[in-house]
């Protein structure tokens, strides 16, 4: 299955189902955005180390989000300290963003693209020649 998606610019964008139930993602990248995930295990073992004699330890999942919390009023990083050991994982795409569109991220459902892919919810990224593979949960099964 294939279908196409023509973005604000007159771009086309194509999707493939691939017999893994993967889709190939093709089309122009010339100008586009990538983001990539956060790697929070450098900050989250210093801060467990110096909070080891509390018995309050945030878990990770919560340590995500209190780790950028922001003091508007002293202009500071509640967890300043840790915030500046949050790593970026350089080897791994979160996001795509081609100029005019589409966006796409992990999490998303592909279903926004045809019906034919409803459920199909974005897990990886990994570059092909001819443009990126959309690694799928195979949540439609």
């Amino acid at each position: 299955m294939k279908t196409t998606y023509k973005n604000r610019y007159g771009d086309i964008f194509t999707y493939e189902l691939q017999e893994d139930g993967n889709i190939l993602w093709s089309g122009e990248f010339k100008y586009c955005r990538f983001g990539m995930p956060n790697d929070y295990t450098r900050a989250y073992e210093e801060y467990c180390k110096d909070y080891s004699h509390s018995q309050s330890l945030m878990p990770l999942t919560q340590f995500k989000s209190a780790v950028h919390e922001y003091d508007d009023e002293t202009h500071q990083y509640f967890y300043d300290k840790y915030v500046r050991m949050v790593d970026c994982l350089r080897d791994k795409i979160s996001m795509i963003d081609p100029s005019g569109g589409p966006y796409l991220s992990i999490g998303m459902d592909m279903g926004s693209f045809d019906k034919a892919f409803k459920g199909m919810i974005i897990e990886d990224f990994k570059v092909h020649k001819d443009g990126y593979l959309i690694i799928t949960e195979k949540l439609w099964h």
